[in-house]
């Protein structure tokens, strides 16, 4: 995103669970912006976790504001292009639990983790694009700061993971439902934002680019509870991430995307932490 004012932007509900790194950043820290890196505490995300699935699972608990942010931004910024990191992630097995469970209990599952999901983006200082099914897509604006957008987005597949394993599955273990899981993708790239529609404040708006559409790919290519990078996601990591990831070894041509610049096939990394 171009410049952006922090007051367009809603504060965080979950803000008394961040705070800022309280030790001292050497100059490489500074240079990469890794010295503005939000660090999450885990332990009270799992905890409020937990009180809004047994909600959800007792009476129904209905999530507040969670796509208002993105909606105001996208509309501010009609036909406006950003760097942005694009995250897919998407529930692995809802075809099965489809099979197994009953339909309302099955919603209300689904339902839960998606805006689960968005509220960990939020708290990353991301944006939630939209829920596709059992899938939820988010994006990092990275026009001021790539890296910082980078680490961000990498901290949120990472909390995204202990939310669903610390957090959602050990409630739904005592009522006998399936643990759940997630592949995570992601990619950076230049984004537009497109409105389907003439009319400013009701229109469909949306965003095009093909960071949105390769990091799709890489999240449909991944395993149960892996998260995988596109290279231009991998390079703007600060180098302490990097060392967290691998590079994929593809078999049987399973991934044929080519990088825009190079026309190599493009890189990707997985996380192995």
């Amino acid at each position: 995103m171009s410049k952006i004012n922090e007051s367009d932007k809603p504060k965080m509900s979950q803000k008394d669970t961040v705070s800022n790194e309280q030790s001292n950043p050497n100059v490489l820290d500074v240079l990469l912006g890794k010295n503005e890196q939000k660090i999450v505490d885990f332990d009270s995300m799992i905890l409020e976790t937990q009180k809004r699935i047994w909600g959800a699972l007792k009476q129904g608990y209905e999530y507040v504001g969670i796509t208002d942010d993105s909606e105001k931004f996208l509309r501010k910024n009609v036909f406006a292009k950003f760097d942005m990191i694009a995250l897919y992630v998407d529930l692995v097995g809802s075809t099965t639990m489809t099979l197994e469970l009953p339909e309302e209990k099955l919603a209300i599952i689904i339902s839960s983790f998606a805006q689960e999901m968005a509220s960990v983006i939020n708290l990353h200082n991301g944006y939630v694009l939209k829920f596709v099914g059992d899938a939820v897509i988010g994006y990092f604006v990275a026009s001021n700061n790539g890296l910082l957008a980078a680490d961000n987005a990498l901290s949120c597949a990472k909390s995204m993971l202990a939310v669903i394993q610390k957090g959602i599955n050990p409630i739904l273990n005592q009522y006998d439902y399936p643990d759940l899981m997630v592949k995570i993708g992601a990619d950076f790239g230049q984004s537009i934002v497109v409105r389907y529609g003439s009319n400013p404040d009701v229109s469909h708006v949306d965003l095009m680019g093909p960071a949105m559409n390769i990091a799709s790919k890489i999240q449909s290519l991944a395993k149960p509870n892996q998260i995988l990078f596109g290279d231009d996601v991998y390079r703007k990591l600060h180098p302490n991430n990097q060392i967290l990831f691998k590079e994929v070894v593809w078999k049987n041509n399973e991934w044929k995307y080519r990088s825009r610049l190079s026309g190599e096939i493009y890189k990707v990394y997985e996380y192995i932490g």
